[in-house]
């Protein structure tokens, strides 16, 4: 790109109107209307059909096979009265994405006529490959055969686009063995794992009815958006999604001048495109405003049962991705897009309950006295501290390192926050007995207009990865392009096994002749005991927090490469393997998949970096060192002393940049590594320096080549300019 073009698409990003919003429409008159919900499924179909299919889905009962045709020809007829003329069974392989094979409901008839189709067992089961998506093993290339199954606990929809509508099912994808090979089996058997213990739990403390215990999630998402004319011309946003070169601009997010900001008026036409599209597909979006860094958003939800809320986070990167499209923006997922300001998360917040005891980690106003909270909440304490580095495994990605450690994020240190109240409460419990709650207290605010109102009764506390937020714990490592599921699946499982031990340990003190409060109180003082060390309140980004958490065997995992090998550990297979969440051989496959895309992503990036220098950044600076050599020589000819100085650096500046580039190029050559861990830790610990090396050469001549001989978009116009 050169520099006239960068600022033909600078004046056609300014000269660009929005797109004229939609005629807004009733809430109610669009909600869910593309979903094949429990209602329509009411209205067509026979009772006892339409009794059996919500059984399955509310209480997680067994699917009746024999009704799978009947509910085929009204989810058929009912798409197709809305256009759709194909179906897709939809899967979550192993990449973060979403995959579909699109069928047609045409049958041919033997007269050459042909009629729409679509029966139970076409329903039930399809047939992609089960070798071509990531398997980590277990599947070889000729072992080709894979399956996906109706998941019929979420539900079917239309997706409508301009190249026509299509049934969508959510589907489980399968190997030909049995094996997983995607993200929906793994959180599907968590839930119910977790939901055993859970029942198990409550009965033991009392209650004779207990309705089927789900996990629930909120995924807040964060994202960037970047015109279009800018992204198409920076060849590292297309193919890596960030910016692997780029000087920060003399105005980022310092000012505090963007978080929650006015939305710009082409970005919230944006957003309301989405939101609709969202409302159609019953995804209950919530709330929108600007992110701290400039060119950033957020997007988040109400809370839904685990399994649709992921289905539906799948779901919202994509309409987030296509919606940018028709509006003239790219939609960046990536963690760290642009150096030097924050990047994205998605924040997961995530709880469990039932529909009889509600929402168990509620903890009331007296959460001192409320046993059934003090042990689900004390679970999560243990679970979290004998299992951090699974937690910190699940959200290990090459892009999520970018952003987990710095000062915007949480760190590697997997901690739990529980705030003022809570920590008082379970420090009375490590003493023995709990006696009392702090109070919540009113906000007086000195001006008789303003309305006094009650204050919780704890703060929150930003830089914590894992806090409790009034009713249900806040994941805030996850990766803001990352699928929830795996994070599901591990608090699901770690919920799981510590509910399990302790209703163990529980029913081991009442043989021993105690009561049940007595019980609980014992196994409570057990696990602040041994458990408590992972408990911080304080500040999570400084350097003290890392020394203490050091001094109390806390794991600080600060890369994928570190990170990644606990999934290969003998507890966490023995755990996944204990809980019926995922056998070795899952388990294994899942770090091989992930070790990879790690390794690749780097790689790809490093390539990139080469390519870019050489193609792009050396040229221009080449160009600019030769007028300003020829106008040094010049000015002796007319009796006028240009400093030399300048032409020096920059001569210098790029024969360092391009040394390395030859570094870089000579160590992306290598390929004899012992293992995988090996290979990880080189793509980390030398190409991974080796290219902010280069960057930082490359950087520094973006501030001392003439603005009209640099080729690249700036950051200043990227983020600034919409």
């Amino acid at each position: 790109m050169t520099h006239e073009l960068r600022v033909q698409a600078v004046s056609q990003v300014t000269d660009r109107k929005p797109l004229p919003p939609k005629v807004p429409q009733r809430l109610e008159a669009l909600w869910a209307t593309d979903v094949f919900t429990l209602s329509k499924m009411q209205a067509s179909l026979p009772k006892d059909v339409y009794k059996s299919v919500k059984n399955t889905i509310q209480t997680s009962g067994k699917l009746d096979i024999s009704i799978a045709g009947t509910v085929a020809a009204a989810m058929k007829d009912w798409a197709t009265a809305k256009g759709a003329l194909y179906y897709a069974h939809v899967f979550y392989p192993m990449t973060n994405a979403t995959a579909e094979k699109h069928d047609g409901f045409i049958s041919v008839q033997s007269d050459g006529t042909v009629i729409t189709e679509f029966t139970g067992k076409v329903l039930v089961q399809g047939e992609p490959d089960g070798s071509s998506f990531p398997n980590g093993g277990l599947r070889s290339t000729f072992e080709a055969r894979g399956y996906t199954a109706w998941d019929v606990t979420s539900p079917a929809y239309v997706m409508a686009t301009d190249n026509g509508v299509t049934l969508c099912i959510p589907t489980v994808f399968i190997s030909w063995t049995g094996e997983a090979l995607d993200k929906k089996t793994p959180l599907l058997r968590s839930n119910a794992a977790m939901n055993k213990a859970a029942t198990r739990m409550l009965k033991l403390l009392g209650y004779s009815e207990v309705a089927p215990v789900n996990s629930s999630c909120g995924a807040e998402q964060e994202y960037f958006l970047v015109d279009a004319h800018f992204a198409h011309s920076r060849p590292d946003l297309l193919l890596t999604g960030r910016t692997l070169f780029g000087k920060p601009p003399a105005k980022g997010q310092q000012f505090d001048d963007h978080y929650f900001g006015a939305i710009p008026d082409r970005v919230q036409v944006f957003m309301q495109d989405v939101e609709e599209t969202m409302y159609r597909l019953g995804i209950p979006a919530k709330t929108r405003h600007n992110e701290v860094a400039p060119g950033q958003f957020e997007l988040a939800p109400f809370f839904e049962a685990a399994n649709v809320a992921s289905d539906h986070q799948q779901l919202t990167m994509t309409i987030l991705k296509s919606t940018a499209k028709k509006h003239g923006f790219v939609c960046l997922l990536h963690e760290k897009p642009f150096a030097g300001v924050n990047g994205s998360g998605k924040h997961v917040n995530w709880s469990v309950g039932n529909a009889t005891q509600g929402n168990l980690l509620d903890p009331g106003d007296t959460p001192h006295s409320n046993m059934q909270f003090l042990v689900f909440c004390g679970a999560v304490i243990r679970g979290v501290h004998k299992y951090g580095p699974l937690l910190r495994a699940v959200v290990a990605t090459a892009s999520n390192d970018h952003r987990l450690g710095a000062n915007e994020a949480p760190p590697a240190i997997i901690s739990v926050y529980l705030g003022t109240q809570l920590e008082q409460v379970y420090q009375q419990i490590s003493q023995g007995q709990p006696t009392s709650s702090a109070h919540a207290g009113v906000m007086e605010l000195g001006v008789d207009t303003l309305p006094v109102f009650p204050k919780d009764p704890g703060d929150r506390n930003r830089t914590s990865p894992f806090a409790f937020t009034g009713n249900r714990f806040e994941f805030r490592a996850v990766g803001s392009g990352q699928s929830v599921s795996g994070p599901l699946v591990a608090m699901n499982t770690i919920l799981a096994d510590s509910l399990t031990w302790m209703a163990d340990q529980i029913e081991a003190e009442m043989g021993k002749g105690a009561d049940l409060s007595a019980a609980v109180r014992t196994v409570l003082k057990e696990v602040m005991d041994k458990h408590s060390a992972v408990v911080f309140g304080g500040n999570g980004y400084s350097e003290e927090w890392h020394k203490l958490a050091e001094e109390r065997g806390l794991a600080n995992l600060r890369t994928t490469a570190d990170a990644l090998p606990v999934l290969k550990s003998d507890s966490i297979e023995e755990l996944f393997s204990r809980v019926g969440v995922l056998t070795p051989v899952e388990l294994e496959s899942r770090f091989e998949v992930y070790a990879e895309q790690y390794i690749l992503a780097i790689e790809v990036e490093a390539k990139l970096v080469v390519s870019m220098t050489k193609t792009i950044i050396y040229p221009a600076a080449v160009r600019y060192l030769s007028e300003l050599s020829a106008a040094i020589a010049n000015s002796k000819a007319i009796g006028i002393e240009m400093d030399k100085a300048s032409a020096e650096s920059i001569a210098s500046l790029m024969q360092l940049m391009m040394d390395t580039v030859s570094k870089l190029t000579d160590a992306s050559t290598k390929h004899d590594f012992a293992s995988v861990e090996d290979h990880m830790q080189y793509a980390s610990q030398t190409l991974r320096p080796l290219m902010d090396k280069v960057r930082e050469y490359a950087d520094t001549l973006e501030g001392e080549v003439a603005d009209d001989f640099w080729p690249l978009p700036t950051y200043q116009e990227m983020l600034f300019v919409k």
